[in-house]
């Protein structure tokens, strides 16, 4: 520990860059695991427009996975992941929405649920590392976070639209 403050002494709030590697890796091995989670979640869906966005999230969330790679290589890190316990009990909850409403007309609405669910965690996560690159400076960093926060946000309003757009309606 003592050699990492003595490399960032210089970075103003130097104290949060512990802490910033350790979120970054939980939010690599998250978006790691939701590769596997819209895999299922989209052969699940019922919907053809909700299959699409489950499809598009999951090239958006390969390109996530190479920007998280360009951010640890900006600060020097191997890009190595940790499971994050939060995005494991998220999709173990979708798994157990797959399973209880397969069949159901209510499965799409409890898929976008579901996904939702996932795409607020991640918004939360990168919020709080926008905000740690911010503070100690590392507008590069800064910037990539920034560009996945908005696609986080992107999706939500999409899942949002589509819910409206007439799945909600068809589930009830």
């Amino acid at each position: 520990m003592a050699t990492s403050n003595q490399n960032n002494q210089e970075m103003p709030n130097a104290h949060l860059h512990e802490l910033f590697v350790d979120e970054l890796k939980d939010v690599l091995g998250a978006e790691k695991q939701l590769l596997k989670g819209l895999k299922k979640m989209s052969k699940a869906a019922e919907s053809e427009e909700l299959r699409q966005a489950f499809d598009e999230h999951y090239s958006q969330t390969e390109g996530q996975i190479e920007r998280l790679k360009e951010v640890f290589s900006s600060l020097g890190k191997a890009a190595r992941g940790k499971k994050c316990k939060a995005m494991e009990g998220l999709l173990e909850e979708a798994d157990e929405i797959i399973e209880s409403f397969e069949g159901d007309p209510a499965l799409d609405a409890a898929l976008i649920s579901a996904a939702q669910k996932v795409e607020h965690y991640e918004i939360a996560s990168y919020g709080c590392l926008v905000t740690y690159a911010k503070l100690m400076e590392h507008t590069e960093v800064e910037e990539l976070l920034q560009q996945t926060l908005d696609e986080e946000k992107q999706t939500d309003t999409l899942l949002t639209e589509i819910a409206m757009s007439g799945v909600n309606e068809s589930a009830s």
